[in-house]
């Protein structure tokens, strides 16, 4: 069997393009003004200064601005909850993000609640959780939203599909659940500390990989002619599943890296730019 590669490196460099001309059209219906997205970094913890330098990267590849926005380690909710407040109220501002983690005095729930449903463009508010969740609309958390487009990309159908969603994280396992249920998919969640994961396993015709842990999803679990999505990502360059076996054994799969990852940022920045879309008018 031929395993298709589900390239998410390729699918992000085409939005970007298209992305990049909606951009200008919402400069011209502003006079020039540009939208923004505000990322928010807590501390000066490297990999979360990484992430928010990657995200500020991709806003100036499709032509829009970024906020900047660096506080220090000793901030406190009430502070931050102050500066989201004001991020808000920006007319300028089409999107935040409040990068994760916060240092451990602040209550990250409460802040990230704070953004506005129409800015959320990273999908981590409980209500935005909840509308996607009924159907309504919302941004959706990026990671899995990502992964919704990148199959859509490829037209891997999903509807009548048995999914096994390995993780169970507010921000992917959870959303992701909801978002191939609201596609008509079959939906078993599963951790690590599931009774007979492999078993279960077995039974999917898609697998998510969203655990944590590195290749804790052994190849041998996985059935023939499945799809594989691995949203894992740990050094050395591997995911939370066992990959290399099971090419030309399934028939689909995300590599890692190159297949979720660069998806992740890219919906960020797409759902940014869709909601400088609806607020162009203000701008």
């Amino acid at each position: 069997m031929k395993t298709q590669i589900l390239d998410g490196k390729a699918i992000a460099l085409k939005t970007e393009a298209e992305l990049h001309e909606r951009v200008a059209r919402i400069k011209d219906a502003g006079n020039g003004r540009t939208p923004m997205l505000a990322t928010v970094l807590v501390g000066s913890d490297p990999a979360s200064a990484t992430y928010v330098r990657m995200k500020q990267n991709a806003c100036k590849r499709v032509g829009m601005d970024s906020i900047a926005v660096e506080l220090p380690e000793t901030t406190t909710t009430e502070e931050l909850l102050t500066k989201i407040k004001e991020l808000n109220a920006n007319s300028l501002c089409q999107g935040i993000l409040l990068q994760h983690p916060v240092p451990p005095q602040i209550e990250e729930r409460v802040c990230f609640d704070s953004i506005a449903l129409n800015k959320d463009v990273d999908g981590v508010t409980c209500l935005g959780f909840g509308r996607m969740a009924m159907g309504e609309e919302a941004y959706g958390s990026a990671t899995p939203q990502g992964i919704m487009r990148l199959l859509s990309a490829y037209k891997i159908p999903v509807e009548g599909k048995h999914a096994v969603i390995v993780g169970r994280s507010p921000i992917l396992g959870k959303p992701m659940a909801m978002m191939m249920l609201n596609q008509n998919a079959t939906i078993t969640v599963c951790h690590s500390r599931t009774k007979n994961l492999p078993d279960i396993i077995k039974n999917a015709d898609i697998v998510v990989g969203a655990v944590g842990r590195p290749e804790f999803i052994k190849a041998s679990w996985i059935k023939d002619g499945a799809v594989v999505i691995d949203a894992g990502y740990h050094p050395g360059g591997i995911g939370d599943i066992e990959l290399t076996p099971l090419y030309d054994r399934v028939s689909a799969i995300t590599p890692v890296p190159g297949g979720v990852g660069p998806m992740t940022i890219n919906t960020l920045i797409f759902q940014a730019v869709d909601a400088a879309e609806k607020n162009s008018v203000k701008i």
